[in-house]
């Protein structure tokens, strides 16, 4: 039977391992359950956002906490101090993905409803709101 050191370290590394999935989805690779080449193809080649610089520095910046976790773990801090950190960095990639999402409603559905009235930019509304 593990003990309960033993059993904490594998529930932490399953929450690292779960905060590092959010970061991939929050915009470091493409959407898992997206269609190769997105979902209209005029949207996926766009220019980048005005926010997009400041969003790849927090995701940057989040990496860089939840490294510093990982290094928590394998030196066998307070599970307490542990917690509190991967709180901060599921926050943190938390806000970033709201950002991300809010600046695609706002600018690009926004622009291919403006410009095509076509009914299939609804079905890319529909599937990045499931990521909120």
């Amino acid at each position: 039977m593990p003990t309960a050191k033993a059993m904490v370290s594998t529930t932490l590394r399953q929450y690292v391992i779960r905060c590092l999935i959010l970061l991939v989805s929050a915009g470091l690779g493409p959407l898992a359950s997206s269609p190769p080449g997105g979902y209209i193809s005029h949207m996926t080649k766009h220019a980048p956002h005005a926010t997009h610089p400041e969003i790849v520095k927090r995701l940057k910046r989040a990496n860089g906490h939840l490294l510093s976790v990982i290094k928590m773990i394998e030196s066998g801090q307070p599970c307490v101090d542990i917690a509190q950190q991967l709180h901060a960095v599921e926050k943190a990639v938390l806000q970033t993905k709201r950002t991300l999402i809010q600046d695609h409603i706002d600018h690009c559905l926004d622009d291919a409803l403006a410009s095509s009235g076509d009914a299939s930019v609804a079905v890319e509304f529909k599937a990045i709101t499931k990521y909120l």
